[in-house]
């Protein structure tokens, strides 16, 4: 009698039909199989055995092989299913116990979009297949010399790769979470400044440009860019005009009450229009076509 006997602390149904799952194909192969479940005092033993054809005066090694390869399938995909996300916690409990409760949250939630996004496409979805080669590798390894798993001892002890592939993966959940504290504070910073002034202008017009510049105009639709330019004209002498910092430090100078945003498909740098969304929060309004707008078209037309 061939088998195999994992032991589990939680969810055994789980275990159990995803390994009859996975097993259900061997079937066609005219390999048969059993699983049963044995109470072990406080934990389960689900033990998979497989049924030799009983012509056969000899049990056949390539077919435990097989099984044992279906087996370790299985147990990498519910890994992977019902432990990564602990795994996360744990890692960020031991490497960055400094951030609280909600921070911690938020990073689990960074890691894991991180890994559903990176899975979303065909190169990156790679990144999975290769977490989970990695787990079916050492299960097989581990039943070669051993009928007898412990589920939970195994995540634990066996799978130091794939850990270092979660750990990476909380490196740059945490980097993105540092990133998204400093903009959020950045924001919060550029609204005080705003707040603080009187506005200069009711409403102001802004028509995203062919060439990456940004046309302003003020409530009276007459063009006011110039103006605004000479206010940073020092520090556009000393080096690179970043249009993008230009546009929003003018926004800020004259407080308007009102945006209104032209030509929104033209805005080549969407992270822009975001940052001007939030912090002139319940100001902005989005025009979808007018005079402005068809005359912007007609401007590169003619270019």
């Amino acid at each position: 009698m061939q088998f195999l006997c994992i032991g589990v602390n939680e969810r055994a149904e789980d275990v159990k039909q995803q390994i009859a799952k996975e097993l259900q194909s061997l079937k066609n192969n005219k390999i048969d199989f059993s699983i049963d479940e044995v109470d072990a005092g406080g934990s389960t033993s689900i033990i998979c055995k497989l049924d030799n054809d009983r012509h056969m005066k000899e049990e056949n090694p390539s077919n435990f092989d097989i099984f044992r390869k279906h087996v370790s399938n299985a147990l990498a995909h519910f890994i992977i299913k019902q432990y990564e996300e602990k795994l996360l916690e744990r890692i960020i409990n031991t490497n960055y116990c400094y951030f609280n409760a909600p921070e911690k949250k938020e990073i689990v939630k960074n890691a894991m979009r991180i890994i559903n996004n990176e899975e979303r496409n065909f190169l990156s979805g790679l990144f999975r297949v290769r977490r989970y080669n990695t787990i079916v590798k050492r299960l097989i390894d581990y039943f070669e010399s051993s009928n007898n798993l412990i589920l939970e001892g195994f995540v634990n002890f066996r799978l130091k790769e794939y850990m270092k592939e979660l750990e990476d993966i909380v490196d740059k959940a945490v980097d993105d979470y540092l990133m998204q504290r400093e903009y959020k504070e950045f924001i919060k910073l550029l609204r005080y400044f705003v707040d603080i002034q009187e506005p200069k202008f009711e409403v102001i017009h802004i028509i995203a440009d062919y060439d990456g510049k940004y046309i302003l105009l003020d409530d009276s639709k007459q063009e006011i860019t110039k103006e605004c330019i000479k206010e940073f004209a020092s520090e556009i002498s000393q080096g690179e005009v970043n249009y993008d910092d230009l546009l929003v430090s003018s926004l800020i100078t004259l407080a308007p009450e009102k945006v209104i945003i032209h030509c929104l498909s033209q805005f080549k740098n969407k992270e822009l229009f975001e940052t001007i969304k939030n912090v002139f929060t319940g100001k902005i309004v989005i025009c979808n076509g007018c005079e402005i707008c068809l005359l912007n078209i007609i401007k590169k037309q003619n270019s």
